[in-house]
């Protein structure tokens, strides 16, 4: 069982940035970024292949967000710029059980951390 553990959140203003980490137990395969606002289901933000050589994103981050990871470290991490208020919501990290897996669902992923909370500010 993978654990995954996000940090970096917090309370920023527009235009501002953020780092969120993802640490994990142990050597992961592909893992994505996700994002819940209130009330709203969980969109799909950001995910990464095991060896980082392929990338993708939301339309709605493309250009602002970047993901990256340190397999060295067990560590995904998601750098965050021009954030916007519509940007807020808790963001999770998750990651396959198995290799060849690399999806947009979050119904496809096995392990998810706790989340953290961004809030972007007016």
């Amino acid at each position: 069982q993978v654990q995954l553990v996000e940090s970096g959140g917090g309370l920023v203003q527009a235009g501002d940035s953020l780092r969120l980490s993802c640490a994990a137990s142990e050597r992961t395969y592909a893992m994505g970024w996700f994002r819940q606002a209130p009330g709203k289901e969980r969109d799909f933000v950001a995910r990464i292949n095991w060896n980082g050589d392929s990338i993708d994103y939301a339309d709605s981050v493309k250009g602002r967000f970047t993901i990256s990871r340190d397999n060295a470290k067990n560590t995904v991490y998601l750098q965050m710029n021009s954030l916007k208020p519509e940007d807020t919501a808790v963001y999770y990290c998750a990651a396959h059980a198995y290799r060849g897996f690399y999806a947009r669902q979050p119904r496809l992923y096995d392990y998810w951390g706790q989340g953290t909370q961004v809030t972007v500010s007016s």
